[in-house]
């Protein structure tokens, strides 16, 4: 996921042997936290930072928006939720959250300062999993694992928000199937087209968000089954691969239709982490801990590491 408004000062530890898991490094400082909790039963899954050192998380359970300081780990809810899950979520400068909707089908652009639902869009009228979403200059765009189409809100020059969402069909070498499908979004290095990597086969695919048209990115033959969140930086692409507790390091060509792992970082501390953003030269991802079996009182939390 590409963080447009997170500092980021990351750098890549390469491994000799691809194939072979780099151990991620916790953050050293003493005054940001390498880890923190999340509310008991939160069951958290996206991430967001920004502007500054704030990081927000959504609760796939009921919704709820969880605002924290990275430099504490201290937070509290901003939102309640709709009842319905908060997935994939992108800021921007304008304090704004657009948040990705899950099985509600829907998106929400919340005021982050607040908590307050600015303006909600339903995305489909029948069964759907809208799962995550990417903030480019002039849109935010979201992925259904369900349906194969993109979910576009085209923003005005102001960044206004428009009164409703523009439905992009998806062609080409991303066929649906069974499990989930697209899932973490991003835009290419050059910024003229998306990523989307197809959870359930490992595909990574770009996308002209104009047309919907996607082709297969050339990776080598590397697949990246069960990838899910999807961070940019420059020319490098993270991509959480959930079940495996691993981070793939992707070098990407400038229009992304090329790439090579380069590294795959693991931590003792992970645990179904789902998604990744970045503040201050580390990776931020919270635990969804999908193997174990949710009640209101199952811990979850947030690790920090530097890549």
């Amino acid at each position: 996921m590409r963080p447009t408004t997170a500092v980021i000062a990351v750098t890549v530890l390469l491994v000799t042997l691809i194939g072979t898991p780099a151990q991620a490094r916790t953050a050293p400082r003493a005054h940001f936290p390498a880890a923190f909790p999340l509310p008991a039963g939160f069951q958290p899954e996206g991430v967001a930072i920004g502007p500054g050192p704030t990081a927000f998380f959504g609760s796939r359970a009921t919704g709820a928006i969880y605002r924290a300081d990275l430099r504490t780990g201290k937070g509290k809810i901003v939102n309640a939720g709709p009842g319905t899950p908060s997935l994939g979520m992108k800021t921007d400068r304008r304090h704004r959250l657009f948040v990705a909707g899950g099985a509600g089908g829907d998106a929400r652009v919340i005021d982050t300062r607040t908590g307050a639902v600015l303006r909600s869009y339903p995305l489909a009228t029948g069964a759907a999993f809208v799962n995550d979403v990417v903030l480019t200059g002039d849109a935010a765009y979201f992925t259904d694992s369900t349906n194969p189409v993109l979910s576009k809100l085209p923003l005005g020059r102001s960044g206004s928000l428009p009164h409703a969402a523009v439905q992009v069909p998806l062609t080409g070498d991303l066929v649906y199937g069974a499990g989930i499908n697209a899932n973490g979004i991003a835009e290419t290095p050059d910024g003229r087209a998306l990523l989307v990597v197809q959870s359930s086969t490992g595909g990574l695919f770009r996308v002209d968000p104009a047309t919907g048209v996607t082709k297969r990115v050339n990776l080598g033959g590397e697949t990246l089954v069960n990838g899910d969140g999807l961070l940019l930086d420059g020319r490098l692409l993270y991509v959480v691969q959930n079940r495996l507790n691993t981070v793939a390091v992707l070098r990407l060509s400038r229009d992304g239709t090329s790439g090579q792992v380069v590294a795959r970082l693991t931590d003792p501390r992970f645990d179904v982490p789902t998604t990744v953003a970045a503040y201050g030269g580390r990776l931020y991802l919270p635990n969804a801990r999908f193997t174990t079996t949710p009640a209101p009182d199952t811990p979850y939390d947030v690790v920090a590491v530097r890549p």
